[in-house]
């Protein structure tokens, strides 16, 4: 339930979903993020640094291990998010 209650905080998977592809810088999220403000950038940042899903570097943050294997596990969802919006999207046509 701990893992759960992390990622449904706002904006936690949405930077697990784009450090996915590499490190990013704290701008570089920030952008890439779009509607996030700072502050809970930064705060996510941090909740995700102490369970240690997330990492900071010389080029900015980076999944750890653990981060990599739970993306792992939240891209089939990403997949089926997609379809299931798309579905929505035509219902409501």
């Amino acid at each position: 339930m701990a893992a759960f209650d992390l990622l449904g905080r706002r904006w936690a998977m949405g930077i697990i979903w784009n450090l996915s592809s590499g490190p990013a810088t704290f701008r570089g999220l920030q952008a890439a993020c779009e509607t996030i403000s700072p502050s809970i950038l930064n705060r996510r940042l941090k909740d995700l640094r102490e369970a240690r899903l997330v990492e900071r570097t010389l080029d900015g943050y980076q999944l750890t291990e653990s981060g990599s294997a739970l993306f792992r596990h939240l891209h089939p969802l990403g997949d089926w998010a997609i379809g299931w919006a798309r579905l929505v999207a035509d219902e409501e046509e």
